[in-house]
C-alpha cells in the first residue's frame, strides 16, 4: 500500500525532531559516535512510527539501539513536547539499526576484489533456510 501525504509529512517531521534529540543526547553520553535517523515510516493509522537508526562506527549499533529502545518513552515524551502544534497524538515510537552501510561496504570490498570469490569458494554464500 502506498504511503499518503500525511505520513510522509508527519514521518518528515518526527525524523528531523529525532535527529536533533538523539544527536543531543549522544553529544552528551558517547564522544565520538554519529546517529543519524535514515528512515521514518509511519503506519496508515498514524500510530505507530517506526525509527531506523544509522551509527558509525558500526561496532556501537547494537549497544546504542537498546540504549534508546530502553529510553523510548523519554524520547517520545521529548518528540511530543517538540511536536506539540503539529500532532494531535504522538505516535509509539519502535527503534530498529539500519546496517544498509555495512550492506554497501560488503559490496565495495567485492567489487574490489578485496572479498572472498564465491565463484572460486560457494562455502562462504549463505545458506537458503526453507520455511
Amino acid at each position: 500500500m502506498e504511503e499518503t501525504n500525511r505520513q510522509r509529512k508527519i514521518a518528515g517531521v518526527l525524523q528531523k525532531d529525532l535527529v536533533d534529540v538523539l544527536q543531543k543526547a549522544a553529544q552528551e553520553g558517547m564522544k565520538g559516535v554519529i546517529i543519524s535517523v535514515s528512515k521514518v515510516h509511519v503506519t496508515s493509522d498514524l500510530g505507530v512510527a517506526k525509527v531506523y537508526l544509522s551509527v558509525f562506527p558500526s561496532a556501537k549499533r547494537e549497544e546504542l539501539i537498546k540504549g534508546v529502545q530502553s529510553n523510548t518513552a523519554l524520547i517520545r515524551h521529548e518528540m511530543a513536547a517538540r511536536t506539540k502544534h503539529q500532532l494531535r497524538r504522538m505516535p509509539e515510537l519502535l527503534f530498529f539499526g539500519d546496517d544498509t552501510l555495512d550492506y554497501i561496504e560488503e559490496i565495495d570490498k567485492s567489487l574490489k576484489g578485496e572479498d572472498v570469490n564465491p565463484i572460486k569458494n560457494p562455502d562462504v554464500l549463505p545458506r537458503r533456510q526453507k520455511k
